[in-house]
């Protein structure tokens, strides 16, 4: 089925959306947060000895479970009410069913259909299989670029639409190092095309960079040396 995506810069109702917000997950205090320090790109880069599509289908089965359980800790607050459609920026994502039927949703009924696809590829034997010689479908590596482009909406929108309650949470560390390690992965491998990842570059071009360093603390003053520090030499 030929799942399509549409983008409108404008709402489903003609009018223009509003002007852009002050992007809270901007502000340094915010992005500095990570779970990790270290260049991600070493942990994307393909090993030695691993085939190809082996290690996509690990990783994009790995990002689909860290991103749905992600979403899962704001579900609570992405309803029908409060996100009536999946908005990302200035964008509004529409589905299109696999006869090419425009369905209009909100945005916890497209994370729904997204997740659904996702795991129905990525437990399907015939196109991720998992049994030792089994070969991949050609049109394997498609699927996984149509995975990783929908698992990017939900990255977004939970930026964009839940960054607060995310940061109420306390988990804002988990979500700023999984979007990172997504991104440096999907532009390893060319799995998702720039123009549909450019509405969240500002936010890319900081969190794919290591995070610098701690300062390091400010040295103790000089101190005479302690009466047990003296006690430490032996005449012979």
């Amino acid at each position: 089925p030929d799942w399509t995506l549409w983008k409108s810069k404008t709402k489903p109702n003609g009018k223009k959306p509003p002007a852009e917000e002050k992007k809270q997950y901007l502000e340094p205090e915010f992005t500095k947060i990570r779970v990790v320090d270290f260049d991600l790109k070493e942990l994307v880069v393909l090993p030695r000895e691993i085939d190809l599509n082996e290690w996509l289908a690990s990783n994009t089965t790995t990002f689909f479970n860290l991103i749905n359980l992600q979403y899962s800790t704001i579900s609570e607050f992405c309803t029908g009410d409060t996100c009536q459609a999946m908005t990302a920026c200035n964008t509004i994502y529409y589905w299109y069913d696999e006869r090419g039927k425009k369905t209009k949703c909100t945005a916890p009924q497209y994370v729904d259909f997204v997740m659904s696809l996702c795991q129905k590829l990525v437990t399907d034997e015939e196109i991720f299989p998992t049994k030792y010689g089994k070969e991949f479908p050609n049109s394997f590596e498609s699927l996984v670029k149509k995975i990783c482009r929908y698992l990017f909406h939900v990255l977004a929108h939970l930026y964009w639409a839940h960054f607060k309650e995310t940061v109420a949470l306390d988990l804002q560390g988990h979500l700023n190092t999984l979007y990172a390690h997504f991104i440096v992965f999907v532009r390893e491998f060319n799995l998702v095309d720039p123009k549909e990842t450019c509405i969240m570059d500002d936010l890319s071009e900081i969190l794919c960079t290591p995070a610098p360093p701690p300062a390091p603390a400010p040295s103790a003053p000089a101190s005479a040396p302690s009466p047990s520090s003296q006690n430490h030499v032996t005449e012979r």
